[in-house]
């Protein structure tokens, strides 16, 4: 099942040095789920070939704009260019709010349903299950209320041994019940255990994606072993002072989430503006976590 995220945005506050503000497309089994919508994500997606009409889910994850400040204008193009299946729209309480008021004031009605959902920062809680992935929030400690968003894929069937099967001649009719685990009883009686005509499906993938918050253990066990960390990375940590009062992390501190997490891999992201180049803050985390990446605008990571 193809698992990967592309990144449109990685900047914070503002766009700068041909940064975007945040912005992140997953693709799970063919489907798109768009994690925030800083300003110029619709020029994103069209420049990485993201195409708006299969974003069927929307996640924001708080309400400071670099993190939704091109979302009315991402739904008004899929209005203009006729949507009619329905949105699935996640995030905090006022957002709906501010949609509503710019509609209003454009005198626009949606073509399509926009299903708002709106989520809570105080507790974990599952948003989305579906045939193939689970979704969380992650109560997060910023400035104001924010989450961050799991997404654990669903455990698959069990993989059947056909060249073992086609020697027992066991009917194709039998396939299904052996993927869930049964095992096969033979016209003469003889029963084969399931695990001698079947293999394990590989481990369920997870990608946990902390948006803006400040180095705080009280979401360590939640995202505990996943495939994939995207972690803010806001500052170096020469920088540790006004990390600390913007409710934001630093390189070494992502670096650390991961490493006292057991994270399979780190990917670091929503730099300030200060930085013109991002080698510094790459090396500082690879300092105490090596398995770390720098979220780059346009490249896609495989979750695997």
């Amino acid at each position: 099942m193809k698992f990967e995220v592309t990144i449109l945005g990685s900047s914070s506050a503002t766009p700068i040095f041909n940064r975007n503000p945040t912005a992140q497309a997953l693709n799970i089994n063919e489907h798109l789920y768009l994690i925030d919508c800083g300003e110029g994500t619709q020029q994103q997606m069209l420049r990485f070939d993201i195409k708006a009409s299969r974003i069927d889910y929307i996640f924001i994850s708080h309400l400071h704009g670099d993190h939704y400040l091109g979302l009315v204008g991402l739904l008004s193009s899929m209005h203009l260019n006729g949507r009619k299946k329905a949105l699935y729209l996640f995030g905090p309480p006022h957002l709906k709010e501010i949609i509503d008021l710019q509609l209003k004031y454009s005198e626009t009605t949606l073509q399509f349903p926009l299903e708002f959902k709106v989520t809570d920062a105080k507790k974990a809680e599952v948003i989305v299950n579906n045939n193939d992935i689970i979704i969380e929030t992650i109560p997060l400690d910023h400035r104001i209320d924010c989450t961050g968003f799991i997404f654990r894929e669903k455990k698959r069937l069990r993989k059947l041994l056909k060249e073992k099967l086609e020697q027992l001649n066991i009917p194709v009719e039998y396939y299904t019940a052996l993927k869930k685990g049964n095992d096969y009883t033979a016209n003469n009686g003889v029963v084969y255990k399931n695990d001698t005509l079947t293999i394990d499906s590989d481990a369920p993938k997870a990608y946990a994606y902390c948006s803006d918050t400040l180095y705080n253990e009280q979401y360590f066990s939640q995202i505990s072993n996943v495939t994939l960390l995207y972690h803010e990375a806001t500052f170096l940590n020469d920088m540790l002072d006004r990390a600390k009062d913007t409710h934001h992390t630093t390189a070494l501190q992502a670096a650390d989430v991961a490493l006292r997490t057991h994270a399979k891999r780190l990917l670091i992201g929503h730099f300030s503006a200060r930085y013109k180049t991002l080698n510094e803050l790459l090396e500082e985390a690879r300092s105490i976590f090596p398995a770390t990446e720098l979220a780059i605008e346009g490249k896609t990571f495989v979750i695997e």
